[in-house]
């Protein structure tokens, strides 16, 4: 097995190995150590590093706008497109005679996660940062699984389901400043689950919990 993926060679291999390892592997093999924990570091570098490069790169935009667009460029599907880019599936270790994961298949973005993570372990936030550039993941609302209204987008999908839903947002606390406010917003929908968000704006706040909502129901259909 190569050292190199994404980019970035490892100088601990077992890292890398420990990355590609699925949970159904150690259906296989027992002792192996499957790649949840370094999936968990992962998830969080990646946030860091999403936060950090909007930050840099769009200075106009305020606090409600980058959150909608980390939650788009670190979505499962975005990640899931990124790891079919790089040929990951071919890569991953999985339980002998395993069926073919479809494309959207939240294992894949499970293992980016862990990927980083491993990277991070292995060469700090360098090596992760290399990892990250070398996934390219798009910036915008518009390059991502959903358009650039998430408000619109989960009234749509909930809609859809059966029986049909309507998400709720429910202003939770007004902090800061009387010319500086801070709106958290909570969305809920019954029978997905909740999120919460924190803007400069009422609308913004709800847009960002839109769309970590969307995010999570994305994620559960993968």
């Amino acid at each position: 097995m190569s050292d190199t993926i994404f980019g970035y060679t490892f100088r601990d291999p077992s890292l890398l190995e420990e990355a590609l390892t699925t949970p159904s592997y150690r259906m296989s093999a027992p002792d192996a150590r499957d790649n949840q924990r370094l999936e968990f570091l992962g998830d969080a570098v990646l946030d860091f590093l999403a936060a950090d490069q909007l930050y840099a790169e769009s200075p106009e935009d305020s606090e409600g706008t980058l959150t909608v667009k980390r939650t788009h460029m670190v979505s499962s599907p975005a990640l899931c497109d990124a790891a079919a880019r790089h040929g990951l599936a071919a890569r991953l270790r999985r339980n002998k005679g395993a069926e073919p994961l479809p494309p959207g298949a939240k294992t894949f973005a499970d293992a980016v996660e862990a990927i980083i993570g491993a990277a991070w372990l292995d060469g700090g936030l360098d090596a992760a940062r290399k990892v990250f550039e070398a996934l390219e993941l798009e910036t915008n609302a518009e390059g991502s699984a959903w358009s650039g209204n998430p408000k619109g987008d989960l009234q749509v999908r909930v809609q859809a389901m059966t029986p049909p839903r309507h998400p709720e947002y429910t202003l939770l606390d007004v902090a800061g400043k009387s010319h500086e406010p801070i709106f958290t917003v909570k969305v809920s929908v019954d029978g997905v689950g909740e999120e919460t968000a924190r803007a400069r704006t009422r609308k913004e706040a709800e847009s960002a919990a839109a769309a970590k909502l969307l995010s999570r129901i994305l994620t559960s259909q993968t």
